[in-house]
């Protein structure tokens, strides 16, 4: 049956409504950004750049890294961002626009995140690239997928749920676990960890200006938690969603987040966009040989 028109939203150039990419406009292999303006920062490494495209707080830029290539796209800050971005992505993979149903041969993407974050153990350094082994969601987007965890995410999605005593409304955490495979081709440029993923960037990340927090023990909490021989390494706006997503619609996706904060030690790095530059180019050395 095909997709309805209210559901897969093409504009008049049939495209996707929210991205305004065409399929051939998208490569294999995708590089996520929070910052609409880091898209630039990422492609001016290209070779050649094939197309650029803007639409609200999204931008994707496609482009040649040698022989390698990729595309940059912007998500804007958030799980609800990613949701949006993710679908879209796979639906520019994996259905045919046309028929406005799925392909019958399913295709699986590299997608990859450069972001930034801040470190919830006083020993990772500012400036440094923590790699998401696995994201713990405090916000509430996968609850809206069946998704099925493997005992591995359950085993320690429990631990978690019972070390917080986040296991109940408003707050019900999920997991997901990143691409074994991306993780490993950066695991000697990285620090390996669990990524928190919270849905705001003041209370829900223990921050106080001026209102009063609900869990104003929370980052103490997250410091303390271990399972499975991980631990909380930072703390974000996206990895979860990015995982979770990823997971079900069967693409290997890796988080990468340059620290720019030690919220254990309340440092902020004093040159944050040259370690996030020292990122991208690092990354982009690996993601040319995957």
């Amino acid at each position: 049956m095909a997709i309805a028109a209210s559901e897969l939203i093409l504009n008049s150039r049939s495209a996707i409504y929210h991205l305004d990419l065409r399929p051939e406009e998208l490569a294999d292999t995708i590089i996520t950004v929070g910052d609409p303006g880091r898209v630039a920062t990422v492609s001016q490494h290209f070779d050649r750049l094939e197309h650029s495209s803007e639409h609200r707080e999204f931008i994707t830029h496609t482009g040649y890294l040698g022989k390698k290539r990729i595309s940059v796209v912007s998500t804007g800050i958030g799980p609800d961002n990613i949701d949006i971005v993710f679908n879209e992505l796979d639906a520019l993979a994996n259905i045919d626009f046309d028929l406005r149903e799925p392909k019958a041969s399913q295709k699986s993407l590299n997608i990859i995140r450069l972001g930034t974050s801040g470190a919830l153990q006083a020993d990772i350094p500012l400036d440094s690239v923590v790699a998401s082994s696995f994201a713990i969601g405090l916000d509430n987007l996968m609850h809206y997928y069946q998704t099925d965890a493997n005992p591995e995410e359950r085993y320690i999605l429990e631990e978690f749920k019972q070390h917080t005593r986040l296991n109940s409304v408003p707050v019900v955490p999920y997991i997901a676990e990143g691409s074994i495979r991306l993780r490993s081709a950066f695991a000697d440029k990285t620090i390996n960890g669990i990524t928190i993923t919270c849905p705001g960037f003041y209370g829900p990340q223990g921050r106080v200006l001026r209102a009063r927090l609900a869990f104003p023990n929370l980052i103490d909490a997250l410091s303390a938690f271990t399972s499975r021989g991980q631990r909380c390494t930072n703390f974000e706006m996206e990895s979860s969603a990015i995982y979770g997503l990823g997971k079900l619609l069967g693409h290997q996706c890796l988080s990468l987040s340059c620290i720019i904060a030690n919220r254990s030690l309340g440092t902020f790095s004093k040159d944050g966009a040259q370690a996030v530059e020292n990122m991208i180019v690092a990354a982009l050395e690996q993601i040319e040989t995957l």
